[in-house]
């Protein structure tokens, strides 16, 4: 399988779990820290829709994020556009950059796992395909 295909791959999951994780931040119940949004509101629906909401954001920016990758691979780097390479892997590092500067900042690290598999995933798919982007020079 091409790098092209992996990272069309990557992009379609990313998508995929940014629409369930929107589906259940507007639909179900979700736990924050081992507890559910429910107990954390306590009966009070501004809390409990201001959770709905953040996640719900969250995963917008991840379904934005995932379009535009797929978008970029279909695109120009399907063409061979070494910039675009680029463009995928620091728009990653920064994902995983970003979410793991909440350790050290709130001292929390629930979620910093999934950006840094992500990433991983991303590398792993790019690496792989180092060798057509080169012949494309």
């Amino acid at each position: 399988m091409s790098g092209v295909a992996q990272a069309l791959i990557v992009g379609l999951l990313a998508l995929v779990g940014a629409i369930g994780s929107a589906n259940l931040a507007y639909r179900g119940m979700f736990p924050i820290g081992g507890v559910s949004i429910s107990d954390i509101a306590m009966s009070r629906e501004a809390v409990l829709s201001g959770l709905r909401g953040a996640r719900g954001t969250a995963a917008a920016w991840a379904a934005a994020w995932a379009v535009l990758f797929v978008a970029a691979v279909v695109g120009p780097y399907r063409r061979g556009d070494v910039a675009t390479w680029w463009g995928i892997l620091v728009s990653a590092l920064v994902l995983c950059v970003i979410a793991w500067a909440r350790q050290p900042l709130v001292g929390a690290s629930a979620g910093t796992g999934e950006p840094l598999a992500l990433f991983t995933v991303v590398v792993v798919a790019l690496l792989l395909d180092v060798a057509r982007l080169r012949k494309a020079r």
